[in-house]
């Protein structure tokens, strides 16, 4: 079946979903929204869009006003030149739900969507009602100790200096970066089939220019900003779940410590990093848990 990759499309698959625009912090933001009650803001991450979420929206969409948004720099949002520090970027989130006649929210991120969703906790705590961190923590110290060579390391995360770099990636993947998210797609899930052709193909649609490579590869060049934000971050009184892999579970309650000390942990069982598309019911099993 040859099924189309844009947004138009994709959301005609989810029913009951829509998508949606937003100007925000001076940056056009893409979102897809649906379901009705309390409102959830879903943010994903590197090298994905909105789709990520695609297998578990139909059940939060039950019991949920689900707004799952592409951050700034992904996806069909705007790909500026700069602002892609997580406190700003947390900025166009606030903006956005304030936009929806929203005071408070439930907010989940995975991977680099983690980092915003904590960043947005941390800056926008009222505005916070509880805080799903999904397999990712926010930058800190600690990546600075990551080493050069993968010694004792069970992933090891090489395209976190990649990234760093600016120009040559978008020289070197522009019109393939498929090659390089295949890699990671691969390495870091246990079942490889649970990101299928259709999912590579929307992915690699929207990765494959070098704006959006630019933009992509700008959230690590900002992790140097970041570490020094979250230096002045204090305790977070709101209720906080991480949910994740084994590692990811580790790294995350090791991460929150000085953050929290009641955060609800859930492994997600025989998955890798990407654990909604591994294993979807376990992950909305683990939300709906912890959000009841």
């Amino acid at each position: 079946m040859n099924l189309s990759v844009s947004d138009e499309e994709l959301v005609k698959l989810l029913p009951g979903f829509s998508n949606k625009y937003a100007e925000v912090n001076g940056t056009n933001i893409h979102y897809v929204t649906g379901g009705q009650g309390e409102p959830l803001v879903l943010l994903p991450g590197w090298p994905q869009t909105w789709w990520a979420y695609h297998k578990i929206l139909p059940s939060l969409f039950e019991k949920y006003h689900v707004i799952v948004v592409d951050i700034r720099g992904m996806g069909s949002s705007d790909t500026p030149h700069d602002g892609y520090d997580k406190k700003n970027m947390a900025k166009d989130i606030l903006e956005l739900i304030t936009s929806l006649g929203y005071s408070k929210v439930c907010i989940a991120g995975h991977d680099i969507g983690a980092n915003v969703a904590f960043s947005f906790a941390t800056n926008y705590e009222t505005y916070t009602s509880k805080l799903i961190m999904l397999d990712t923590p926010h930058p800190d110290e600690n990546m600075y100790k990551l080493p050069m060579l993968p010694v004792g390391m069970p992933v090891y995360p090489w395209w976190v200096a990649f990234n760093q770099v600016k120009e040559l990636p978008e020289i070197l993947f522009d019109g393939r970066y498929h090659l390089l998210q295949d890699w990671i797609f691969d390495s870091m899930l246990l079942n490889k089939s649970a990101i299928n052709d259709h999912d590579r193909q929307i992915y690699a649609y929207h990765y494959n220019k070098k704006e959006n490579i630019r933009a992509a590869n700008a959230w690590y060049q900002a992790f140097i900003q970041d570490i020094e934000d979250i230096k002045k971050y204090g305790r977070i009184k709101i209720p906080i779940a991480a949910i994740g892999s084994k590692a990811g579970c580790e790294m995350l309650t090791y991460c929150l410590a000085p953050f929290s000390d009641s955060v609800v942990v859930k492994e997600i069982k025989n998955s890798g990093h990407f654990i909604m598309e591994e294993n979807p019911q376990q992950v909305v099993q683990a939300m709906f848990e912890f959000m009841q």
